[in-house]
Parts: C-alpha cells; sequence; structure tokens
C-alpha cells in the first residue's frame, strides 16, 4: 500500500496540500450551518483540487468555475430564496472559499484564500460561541497563519513545523494586546444573526401546535444555568415561567389577544409571601425578549442595559431579543397568590373554545358536572377528579405518541391515553374550559440538574415543560401541573425521559456511568466559566472593572482614557523593549563596528567583514609602532581572542573590560605620525 510522504513532494505541492487540509477544516466547522448541497459542493471541489495537485494536472478553464458559481448561486436562491441575509451569505462565502481554490495558481491568488478563509472563521459565530467552537476557531486560525508565514518564506524548502513555532509565536505576542482589547474596548451589540426555529425538539416557542409532532427529539443542550444564594428549593418548586398561552383554535395556543378594553383587562395583582429566594441566571441566547425567572418574581430581574416589564400573566419581557448570553439576578417567593379573587369579564377569555372540536370532551365536562354539581364551589372537587383520572386511568408520558388528529383532546382523553406535556396540559385545560373553569396553558422550564463542579443548577431544553393555571374564586390562578399526575417522575428529582442513545454512546456510557457523568459536568463546569467571563463581559461589567481601577462614577470617556492610556503607555514600553533588544544584540560585533568607524574617520578604511587582526595590522602599517598605534593594535588583537579563544582560557579579557578600555584609548591623528 503506497502511503503520502509529504516531505518527498516538492515544496509547492507540500503547501497546497497542507492549505486545502486547512482550508477543509474551515469549511468542515460549517457542517450542520449550511445546506447539504453546499456541503457536497465544498467537499467536491476540495478533493478535485487535492487530486489535480497531486497529479500535476492543469486547473480547470474560467467555464468550469463559472459554472459551478452559476450552480451555487441558483442552489442559494433555492433554498433561501434570496442571495442576501446572513445564512445566504455564509453559504455563498463557504462556495466562494472553495471555488477560489481552483484558481490558485500564484502566492497572490494564495493570500485571497488566506483572508477569505480568515472571514469565514467569523461566520462560525453566528450560531455558536460556545468553548468548543472557540476550540475549534484557534486550531483553524493558528493552521492560517501557519500557512501564510510559509507563504512569505519563498527560498528553499522551510520546514512547516518551523512556520508554524513562528505562528504560534506571533499569536503569543498578539494575545497581550488582545486582552486589553477584549477588556477595555468598548462593548457593542453582536453581529450575528438569528437562526431558525427547530420545531422538532424539545424547547420553547411562541405558540404550541398540539399533536403535530409525531416523535420528539428532546434536546440536550442548556437553556440557562442558575445559582442560588443559599439553599435552593426543592427541585419540583423549579418552575421558571415563560409564555403563558390563552388563546386556541382547535389546532394551535396562542398568547392572549384580548377583545375586551384596557380598563377591563386581567391585572397581575400578584401577592407573595415567605422567604425571598434570590439567585443568578445566565441565559443562553433563544430570540425572544423573554426572561425566565422562578414563579414569582414581584420585582423586576436586574438585566444590565436593559428595560424589563411584566405582563398581567406574570411574564418578565425585555425591551428587545435575548440575541447574546445575557445575565441577570432576580428575587422570587415560591410561595405566592395573583389574578382577580372575584369573577370579572376578562375571564371569558379563559373559558373560550372554537366549535366543532372535541365533541367527546365536551360530554365528558357534562359528566363531571352532573357528578360534583354546578358552581364555583365544585371547581376544586372537578379537579381532583380530573387528576385523579390521569393517576388511575392507564395514561402514560412518553416522547413517541404518535401524530394526532383534529380531535386533539378525545384522542388523548379516549384512544391514545398517552402524550408529551403538551398534549396533557392542552387536553386538560380544554377540558377545563368546557367545565366553564378559566383556565391557560404556562410554559417554561420545569426542574434542572446540580453541577457538583461548579454548584451551577443546569437547565436544559429537555426541561422544557408545559402546565395549567385554573381560576378559582377566592385563590386567583393556581398553578396544575397535570403531567406529575401522568409521570411522577417527570416533577421533582426521579428520572425523566431520555432520548435514544446511539450504539457508541450507549457503549461507553454503560462502561463506566459515574465517569461519563464527571466528565460531562467537568466539561460544562468549563463552558459556564466561558459564559461568565469571556461571552458575558458587558458594558456593566467594563464599568465594573473601572472601578476597581478608582474611578467613583465611570462612563464611556474614562473607558477612552484607560484604553489610550494603556495603548501609548504599551507604545512606549514597546519602544524601550526594542531599544534595549539593540543594545543586547551581539554588544561584541557593535564594539567591534564602533572601532571599525572610528578608524575609518581617521582615514583608515575596512570592509565589514574585516576582522579584528587584519585591523591591528593595518593600524600597525599606517601609523607605525607609536605607542597609541600599539595600544590599538593590542586592543584589537585582545578583542579577537575574547571571541575566538578557548572557553575558560586564561588572560582572556572579559568584553565589559574592553569596553571600559575602548574608552580610554588615545587615538593618534589622521595623518600619519
Amino acid at each position: 500500500m503506497n502511503t503520502l510522504n509529504l516531505s518527498a513532494l516538492p515544496r509547492e505541492t507540500r503547501d497546497t496540500l497542507f492549505l486545502l487540509a486547512v482550508v477543509a477544516w474551515v469549511v468542515g466547522m460549517q457542517v450542520g450551518q449550511i445546506p447539504v448541497w453546499c456541503t457536497a459542493l465544498a467537499a467536491g471541489v476540495l478533493v478535485w483540487r487535492t487530486t489535480l495537485v497531486l497529479r500535476g494536472l492543469p486547473l480547470p478553464g474560467w467555464p468550469w468555475r463559472l459554472g459551478l458559481l452559476t450552480i451555487a448561486m441558483a442552489a442559494t436562491w433555492a433554498t433561501h430564496g434570496t442571495l442576501l441575509g446572513q445564512d445566504a451569505g455564509v453559504t455563498l462565502v463557504v462556495v466562494l472559499l472553495a471555488l477560489k481554490t481552483l484558481e490558485m495558481r500564484a502566492r497572490r491568488d494564495a493570500f485571497v484564500v488566506f483572508f477569505l478563509a480568515f472571514f469565514t472563521l467569523l461566520t462560525h459565530f453566528f450560531q455558536s460561541q460556545s468553548l468548543l467552537t472557540a476550540a475549534g476557531i484557534l486550531i483553524a486560525l493558528l493552521g492560517l497563519l501557519t500557512a501564510l508565514v510559509n507563504a512569505h518564506m519563498p527560498v528553499g524548502r522551510p520546514p512547516l513545523a518551523q512556520a508554524a513555532r513562528i505562528a504560534c509565536g506571533m499569536a503569543l505576542m498578539g494575545a497581550p494586546i488582545m486582552l486589553v482589547l477584549f477588556l477595555l474596548f468598548p462593548r457593542m451589540a453582536p453581529l450575528w444573526g438569528v437562526p431558525s426555529e427547530d420545531r422538532g425538539r424539545s424547547g420553547l416557542s411562541s405558540t404550541m401546535r398540539v399533536g403535530q409532532i409525531a416523535e420528539l427529539v428532546l434536546d440536550d443542550t442548556i437553556a440557562l444555568r442558575v445559582r442560588f444564594e443559599g439553599r435552593p428549593p426543592p427541585q419540583g418548586e423549579l418552575y421558571f415561567r415563560g409564555p403563558v398561552l390563552s388563546h386556541f383554535d382547535g389546532i394551535e395556543w396562542r398568547p392572549t389577544r384580548s377583545e375586551f378594553p384596557t380598563r377591563l383587562a386581567l391585572n397581575s395583582e400578584l401577592v407573595v409571601s415567605g422567604e425571598p429566594i434570590r439567585y443568578e441566571v445566565t441565559m443562553e441566547p433563544h430570540r425572544r425578549p423573554w426572561l425566565f425567572v422562578l414563579e414569582a418574581a414581584s420585582q423586576a430581574p436586574e438585566v444590565p442595559g436593559t428595560n424589563v416589564r411584566m405582563t398581567s400573566e406574570l411574564q418578565w419581557l425585555t425591551d428587545r431579543p435575548m440575541s447574546s448570553l445575557v445575565r441577570y439576578t432576580a428575587v422570587s417567593h415560591t410561595t405566592f397568590r395573583h389574578g382577580p379573587l372575584t369573577p370579572a369579564v376578562a375571564l371569558q377569555d379563559h373559558v373560550s373554545l372554537p366549535p366543532g372540536y372535541n365533541p367527546r370532551t365536551m360530554v365528558l365536562a357534562q359528566q363531571l358536572r352532573r357528578e360534583h354539581g354546578p358552581g364555583p364551589d365544585a371547581s376544586p372537587r372537578i379537579i381532583n377528579a380530573v387528576m385523579d383520572r390521569l393517576r388511575t386511568g392507564g395514561y402514560t408520558y412518553t416522547l413517541e405518541p404518535g401524530q394526532y388528529g383534529q380531535h386533539t383532546a378525545d384522542e388523548f382523553w379516549f384512544d391514545r391515553r398517552q402524550g408529551f406535556c403538551e398534549h396533557i396540559a392542552s387536553s386538560f385545560v380544554i377540558l377545563m374550559r368546557a367545565l366553564d373553569i378559566p383556565a391557560r396553558i404556562v410554559t417554561g422550564y420545569q426542574g434542572g440538574e446540580l453541577n457538583g463542579v461548579d454548584g451551577y443548577w443546569t437547565v436544559r431544553q429537555r426541561d422544557a415543560h408545559a402546565w395549567a393555571e385554573v381560576w378559582l374564586q377566592g385563590q386567583g390562578w393556581v398553578r396544575v401541573d397535570p403531567t406529575s399526575a401522568v409521570s411522577p417522575g417527570r416533577i421533582g428529582s426521579l428520572q425523566r425521559l431520555n432520548a435514544p442513545e446511539g450504539a457508541l454512546a450507549g457503549a461507553i456510557r454503560n462502561l463506566n456511568p459515574t465517569m461519563v457523568a464527571q466528565l460531562r459536568a467537568a466539561w460544562e463546569a468549563a463552558n459556564n466559566r466561558w459564559n461568565q467571563w469571556v461571552l458575558n463581559y458587558t458594558e456593566g461589567r467594563q464599568l465594573d472593572l473601572l472601578k476597581n481601577l478608582g474611578f467613583p462614577s465611570p462612563s464611556w470617556t474614562d473607558l477612552a482614557y484607560v484604553l489610550i492610556g494603556v495603548i501609548v503607555f504599551v507604545s512606549l514600553l514597546g519602544a524601550a523593549w526594542t531599544l534595549w533588544e539593540r543594545q543586547q544584540h551581539d554588544p561584541w560585533l557593535r564594539l567591534l563596528q564602533r572601532a571599525r568607524t572610528r578608524l575609518q574617520a581617521l582615514g583608515l578604511d575596512s570592509a565589514d567583514h574585516t576582522p579584528p587582526r587584519e585591523l591591528a595590522h593595518r593600524v600597525q602599517q599606517r601609523w607605525g609602532r607609536s605607542e597609541a598605534a600599539q595600544r590599538i593594535a593590542q586592543w584589537l588583537l585582545q578583542l579577537e581572542a575574547q571571541r575566538y579563544s578557548r572557553p575558560g582560557a586564561p588572560d582572556t579579557p572579559t568584553l565589559a573590560a574592553l569596553q571600559r578600555e575602548f574608552r580610554q584609548l588615545a587615538w593618534p591623528r589622521k595623518d600619519p605620525l
């Protein structure tokens, strides 16, 4: 079997293969974010270019490149419906990077590939700013710098290891500058955009379409991290409130759009009691103006640089979508009451149902009314009866409920008797409304797991949950979680549903589950540190840094002054280091040059390569055996001995002694004595 020996290849071939490998790494990091056809096209072009360079074949002509570019643009338009915007732009950049390698004939073309690849690296942050992404980009950056340094070494056949050492040295020298700019350069809004919503995975949306997903995939990515001050509440009480859905058209639940005048709309009327729970939330970007707080927060969460308001449904909203990592503090009370205590006109919004849907559920509601009697006093008994039905009626919580039809509540209560939290909460609320009990769906996150490495509670997208709120006279809105009746393990610390694992992941977990859990906790703790200290370095933290530096009331002007001062200080430091390095650069040669310059001023010319012994001979020829000439000649011979004599030889003068003696030499006149 023949193996490719890079050291035996011509330099141009070796350098081209290395650059193609780096470009493949840059493109490969985009797989999963770009269309499949784009990945296939870029991979095909890179394989084609590799084959051409290995076989020494000529590059394709412009008709090939123009045809591929036309195909790529047409496919981009067909996929995204435009050639502009974030997704279409990233797709075209990847295609152009791959196609540019097909016309890479000279160093000038290689430089275009270098800088196009640098630009492509930036686009990776559009989708992810995680620690793993940063590590991949760092590898690509060092690879591109190595290729760039190697391209500036045109003579000979320098090894790639040498170029890599120079590139790493350049990166290390630039690291302090990058650190200063990171700490002091004014924070600006993120440049990356909004990825499309994945409708087939667990998580939160502004709407809830029941029964349209036949199989749910648990999303294990992190939604938010929570650090409590003091003892955290029990896991079963960790309800992080999100969007509230009150309008139902038979298929989809949406936020309420009340037709009542503002003066008749429902108010929050929140009343809290008990000990406050203080905590800090680090929320991943979700591109919505939502803040998730533990039920219920009576005061606004402290989000730096953002206006926050609470709706009448206890949902906290910001004035802009959360498209970057955000950290905020909040205070909540798990014991609370909210909503009107007596009937209100606006409650009619929460008992309305579209006609023609779920007829069997309507019959069930009539039956329950007959059994428990009319009036608001019967509502608690009816709710308990429905919860008992869920506990004892053979209902199951599953990731694969199958696709529901038009009458989703009927199918759940009487036919399938299985579903995940959306099916259960929706069917419960529909039944409550059929009983003329005001009810609505609340979505958010429930539970989480404690990371023993850093002490943060980790809430994942798979913890997304839907529960119900019913209105009871004299109590207001009351949380009822029907999923807890079907599957108590979904609420609290018991075993929850897990997504099916692949063969490799299952084998590793079965081999040593404790080790896998510890490694995962350590990795997530490292990611959390990255989030806290890098991604969440906001304007507020910049100003806090100035406070620590002694500014009582820091402003952007102070930040600019500090940045300018640091730049001036670093520049002076660099100039001083350059001067010091110049003085330290081979002081023996510098001393010889001083002697040569002094002799040239006296009329004795010499070349730069003239050794001290030859200079001593010329001094004696020019000025004879005068005392001054003899001292100069003897000093030149001692200078040569200091450089070339055996180390540790006796009577060898030090360089410092020769420098002192040089200053004491008596130099002859320009004319011979």
